[in-house]
């Protein structure tokens, strides 16, 4: 690759940095999660000079560890959350609206069985108030189905004791990129955005603001900024947040052979689960325990993926799914707001709590990702009271997020050169195109970035892209220049990574 390139590169995020370091914004956000990356948008359609720093890459925490669900939140009705359906409702009809690249309506079937919880009545019941607070759209009407419906639907469904069920509408996203997506739109509008940026010490309302440091270069620095939110979700105070830990499991759909997306009661607990299509895999998901572990060193247990496997079997026992079917397992933890009980997660409320202590620092705790967009609404809101400038109202629901050009950029790079439209490796579609889009449009820095959450080679590989890994790096390698020996440290990082993100726990935290 011409030098030239190379330089471009390392200079795009040197100016970065520096213009972090020469300006003094109205709002610096702690935390390149959803709604971090939300509220940035929101934030600079608003007309603000804004910052955002995230110690990692953009959604490498909880964001990229989601069910990958835009939902309703159905199973909320069960303990009388509906401001918190009738919102994610609303947000899900925004969201097809402005990302239709990245979410889209999902068919889910609900078999009922003999002796189940939630019986057939209880489930029309629920449905049909999920249906009035969507609107009574035809997008989102259910249907009930008898047991030859059900079948129809979803013929490997085990039919013992199977007494019909019901059809309704959710939808589903790729959640890494959701986030990116916002990170980009937020650029878009002036926000300056940098991954690997660590927030040190945190002053808000001094001129110094808040001081920072560059994990790639170890380069200490400040940021001004007249008002700072932490949106950093299970990585901020205690006092704020309560952890729960949601494990989910991919496997070869072929050995699933679900149809569609599913909502099923475990056999196990009774509770309400998820069997999710994902290309040509199914994601099983998800647990929900509480946990005191650190947000950076959350891994699945092998109790939870037998638990997960276990509920799955008996739904779908064509196959005998056992670990070794397991291609992928992986947790996240749920930044819920604290309510001083340790009642079962599952009944805890999703809904946000936004906070401003005496420094004037801005905090948000609990959420979904659904919902990110109206948070970050009332985060802006909260900023510009802070600000004192008069409140502006959010656009966020009116223009159309970044990354709908994706796919045609991609074909264009591959008319260009015919290489790029080359696999990384045998039997999974990324690129080498997608690896210079990732490095030349979507900020990545590292390997991990691309294979983790600019692709999903790392989930949807055995080995969890290790050896995609290294032909990625020679791609990286030649854009960045790096040396051998950066080389050497790049593919060290991502092994860490993988480490943390996938290896499975013999017992829980």
């Amino acid at each position: 690759m011409p030098p030239e390139r190379r330089e471009n590169l390392r200079a795009a995020r040197a100016a970065v940095l520096h213009n972090l370091t020469d300006t003094v914004f109205d709002v610096l956000v702690i935390g390149g999660g959803i709604t971090g990356a939300g509220t940035a948008r929101d934030a600079a359609m608003r007309g603000l000079s804004v910052a955002l720093v995230e110690k990692e890459d953009f959604a490498s925490g909880t964001s990229s560890r989601s069910s990958r669900l835009i939902h309703g939140g159905v199973r909320y009705l069960e303990h009388g959350q509906v401001h918190m359906v009738r919102e994610s409702s609303r947000e899900r009809a925004v969201l097809l609206e402005i990302a239709p690249h990245l979410v889209q309506r999902l068919r889910f079937t609900w078999p009922v069985y003999r002796g189940a919880r939630v019986p057939r009545w209880k489930l029309a019941l629920a449905l049909t108030v999920y249906d009035r607070l969507a609107g009574y759209s035809k997008l989102w009407h259910h249907d009930r189905l008898d047991t030859r419906e059900v079948l129809e639907n979803e013929p490997a469904l085990n039919p013992k004791d199977l007494t019909g069920g019901a059809s309704y509408f959710d939808a589903c996203t790729d959640d890494s990129r959701l986030t990116l997506a916002n990170i980009l739109s937020a650029r878009e509008y002036g926000a300056e955005a940098a991954n690997y940026v660590r927030a040190v010490k945190i002053n808000p309302g001094k001129p110094n603001g808040v001081r920072v440091r560059d994990e790639l270069t170890s380069i200490e620095f400040e940021i001004r900024a007249r008002v700072v939110v932490d949106a950093t979700g299970p990585w901020a105070s205690e006092t704020l947040t309560q952890k729960s830990r949601g494990t989910h499991i991919a496997l070869d759909r072929k050995l699933v052979n679900n149809q569609e997306a599913l909502t099923v009661l475990s056999p196990v607990d009774s509770r309400v689960m998820f069997i999710l299509p994902s290309g040509n895999f199914t994601i099983i998901g998800t647990t929900d325990s509480w946990t005191s572990e650190s947000p950076d060193d959350v891994h699945a247990t092998a109790a939870e993926v037998e638990y997960l496997l276990r509920s799955a079997r008996a739904y779908f026992p064509e196959h005998y799914l056992s670990r070794d079917h397991v291609t992928s397992a992986w947790a996240g933890l749920r930044p819920l707001v604290a309510s001083g009980t340790r009642v079962s997660p599952s009944a805890i409320s999703r809904e946000h709590r936004i906070t401003r202590d005496r420094s004037g620092l801005i905090s948000v705790s609990g959420g979904k990702m659904t919902t990110y967009r109206s948070m970050a609404a009332e985060i802006c809101d909260e900023v510009q009271r802070a600000l004192r400038s008069g409140k502006s109202p959010s656009t966020t629901a009116a223009e159309m997020l970044a990354g709908s050009g994706r796919a045609g950029d991609l074909k264009d790079l591959a008319r260009e050169n015919p290489r790029l439209a080359e696999p990384l490796v045998a039997d999974h579609p990324a690129t080498h195109g997608e690896v210079r889009y990732a490095v030349s449009s979507e900020l990545a820095m590292t390997i991990g970035d691309v294979l983790i959450r600019r692709t999903r080679v790392a989930f949807e590989t055995a080995d969890h892209g290790r050896q995609a890994a290294a032909v990625v790096a020679e791609d990286m390698a030649w854009m960045f220049g790096w040396s051998e020996k950066e080389k050497s440290d790049q593919l060290r990082r991502f092994e860490t990574e993988v480490n943390r993100i996938f290896v499975i726990r013999p017992s829980a935290a």
